[in-house]
């Protein structure tokens, strides 16, 4: 690749219309229904959808509202490039600077709205996460090596291998190893 030449931003219209007919489309709903959530004529949403039409930001406002998104949300989708796969030595990996804590996204950059993430937690940590962390997802726990005791506000789960756990109302959660490896687990989030 050639990185001496400028890089030309490209026109996002077309891939915010097809965002908004994706989204639209997974919740099977008609033009008349997206209408109806969220202000906007059917008229007009078909000539975005078509690329007919280039939405304002009101516009778009009011779309990501009806579909439950922030709007910065829906234009972060309907950037990622389109590629549906994610090969190991390409995924993100952050690592935490004070436990050791390692989490791998797994999910393709184009993977929508669904978030495939692959945790490794030393041992004898623990990792606390507000309420305000769960808000806008919803989210399964898979444990894949290794035990997790995971402090769901007052209740407390003991995972092992194989185990799943869907996390129920936002609350403060605190993730921890109890053993003398590392546990891994996976994670599946969903924005709400």
């Amino acid at each position: 690749m050639n990185t001496s030449h400028a890089l030309i931003a490209e026109d996002p219209t077309q891939a915010i219309s097809t965002r908004i007919k994706i989204e639209r489309g997974s919740r099977g709903w008609s033009l008349a229904e997206l209408s109806e959530r969220s202000g906007v004529s059917k008229a007009m949403i078909s000539k975005i959808e078509r690329g007919e039409a280039s939405p304002t930001a009101t516009v778009l406002g009011r779309l990501s509202g009806a579909f439950g998104l922030a709007l910065s949300m829906l234009l972060s989708l309907a950037e990622q490039n389109g590629n549906r796969l994610n090969q190991h030595a390409h995924q993100n990996v952050w690592t935490d600077p004070e436990t050791g804590y390692t989490r791998r996204t797994l999910s393709p950059p184009a993977g929508g709205m669904l978030e495939l993430l692959e945790i490794i937690l030393p041992p004898k940590v623990s990792v606390p996460y507000p309420a305000s962390a769960f808000t806008f997802q919803h989210e399964q726990i898979l444990m894949v090596e290794g035990r997790l005791l995971f402090r769901e506000g007052e209740q407390e789960h003991q995972l092992n291998p194989g185990d799943c756990l869907q996390l129920g109302p936002p609350m403060d959660c605190v993730f921890t190893n109890p053993g003398n490896k590392a546990c891994k687990y996976l994670i599946a989030l969903v924005r709400r």
